[in-house]
């Protein structure tokens, strides 16, 4: 029975998947793990497990990707035209609507996060979803002028079987980004959640079959990055590999890739994003944007604005503003819809409280937190708003990421060393700019090595925009335009008319 907070009632949906046996989902069967392995799923609000989930091996993997490779040639692509796919893609849209609650209760318990920020993400799923629907009719090829006695057109065709692997701290959101775009241009998939948060992608499995989709089009093993990751990136017939995670893994996912059939990769990795804020800014805005984006999903976000850049007329109260605001978040169980939920593992914990225990050993002044939560909370793995004053670039609290709720903050006396700064990191996924002065802001925008840079503003996102990483941040830009081009493939045709 799951422990839940009082006053609070599951939907029986949810009540009802979590109580049978988890399978995995291939060819449009649920089935068991070969080698009859198993994980515990667990609640990080209080270490309880909440589902034995199946733990796939090589052999498992391989019958997915058989299972998605027959569907390729033989049911999908291009039998089922790209206005049939569009439906398919709507329609499970729609079923995802339906069952919103059931989807965020299962992210909130098998992720951590609150209520009202589990229901963010997954109506962000749904309209990833219906964002790509529309684009299924509407990849095309051109044609190319070379000669009269020539006829030159370019077709754009779907790369095949295509592994995703995504992660654990926006589950179902970030499948959502990986399968849209695949599943509209014509591939067959073969996805891997994290093994800390699988729940809401086997149950997304019930909709896809609910939706019409033929067997095999969509596949889900489940399982650790060893044996199951690896599995899919060593796999001979997986085309292409989109991940979602770390560096230190983007590293071994190319290598893996590299040796085995060179499949194509793309990653988005990791982040320690500058939030630098000038003393023109509208410090009312900037104070509670900045809040969130030090803090925003207990920290656990690639985007994180981590190292908070203040100029130094107004370092002093932006800091005691930000350390208030700080303390004042409510922390628990997501079910009660708190600020900020637990951290996904107790694994996790251990990585953020060893950071910590670093950048005061470094020479960080600790503002606040800093402290794993105790009393009602000392059974999750929950920790309090962590801040600290730095001076100096180098320290490991503000070179690496901590992904969690830890935020450095830094004076400065000019634009050109904020710029400086901001670039200070072998990271370049995202950054943001506070100040009334527009060329200012243009100015920091061009010179700011970043994929994403927001202005008087921060976590903004939106289907239809591309987002991706810099140096050490990721290859490839998914959502948008840009994501048709990472999972399709160009073919040139030659026509001799003479």
């Amino acid at each position: 029975m799951i422990q839940l907070p009082a006053g609070v009632q599951l939907q029986e949906k949810t009540l009802a998947f979590l109580a049978k046996p988890q399978q995995l989902f291939i060819g449009g069967d649920w089935v068991d793990p070969k080698e009859g392995q198993y994980f515990s799923s667990l609640n990080p609000a209080n270490g309880e497990t909440i589902a034995e989930v199946p733990l796939a091996t090589a052999l498992d993997v391989n019958q997915a990707v058989a299972a998605a490779r027959k569907a390729f040639q033989s049911q999908w692509y291009p039998k089922v035209n790209p206005a049939t796919r569009s439906q398919l893609i709507h329609k499970l849209a729609d079923l995802m609507q339906r069952d919103l609650q059931v989807f965020m209760e299962l992210e909130t318990l098998d992720n951590g996060k609150p209520l009202n920020k589990a229901k963010y993400d997954v109506l962000g799923a749904i309209n990833h979803f219906r964002y790509y629907a529309g684009w299924a009719t509407k990849i095309e090829g051109s044609t190319i002028p070379v000669d009269g006695s020539k006829l030159v057109y370019t077709l754009r065709e779907p790369l095949g079987v295509v592994g995703l692997i995504v992660p654990w701290n926006f589950p179902l959101m970030m499948a959502a980004w990986k399968l849209a775009p695949a599943l509209a241009c014509g591939n067959c998939c073969v996805l891997k959640p994290a093994e800390q948060t699988p729940l809401t992608a086997l149950y997304l499995c019930k909709l896809i079959q609910e939706a019409g989709f033929p067997e095999g089009v969509v596949n889900v093993v489940t399982g650790p990055g060893l044996p199951t990751g690896e599995a899919i990136t060593q796999q001979m017939d997986i085309d292409k590999v989109s991940f979602t995670g770390s560096t230190v893994v983007g590293r071994k996912i190319m290598s893996a890739a590299a040796n085995s059939n060179l499949k194509k990769v793309s990653l988005e990795l990791g982040g320690k994003s500058p939030n630098v804020i000038f003393a023109d800014a509208d410090l009312k805005a900037v104070s509670q944007s900045a809040l969130w984006s030090s803090f925003y999903n207990t920290g656990q976000e690639c985007t994180l604005g981590s190292r908070l850049y203040v100029e130094r007329p107004i370092y002093d109260e932006f800091l005691v503003k930000l350390k208030e605001q700080a303390e004042q978040l409510s922390i628990g169980n997501g079910l009660n819809n708190p600020d900020l939920g637990p951290v996904v593992s107790q694994k996790q914990l251990d990585r953020v409280l060893h950071y910590i225990e670093l950048g005061q050993k470094e020479g960080a002044e600790l503002i606040t937190g800093g402290e794993r939560c105790g009393g009602d909370l000392d059974e999750g793995y929950f920790l309090s708003p962590t801040i600290f004053g730095h001076s100096n670039d180098d320290l490991q609290i503000v070179q690496e990421e901590i992904f969690g709720p830890v935020v450095v903050v830094s004076a400065f006396d000019e634009s050109e060393e904020a710029i400086r700064r901001a670039n200070n990191t072998r990271y370049g996924l995202a950054a943001a700019v506070w100040t009334k002065d527009i060329s200012k802001a243009h100015r920091f925008a061009q010179a700011t090595q970043a994929g994403t840079v927001w202005i008087n503003g921060y976590d903004l996102f939106d289907p239809a925009v591309p987002f991706g990483g810099h140096k050490e941040s990721g290859i490839g830009a998914e959502m948008g335009k840009s994501a048709i081009d990472l999972y399709t493939q160009e073919k040139s045709v030659w026509v001799n008319l003479t």
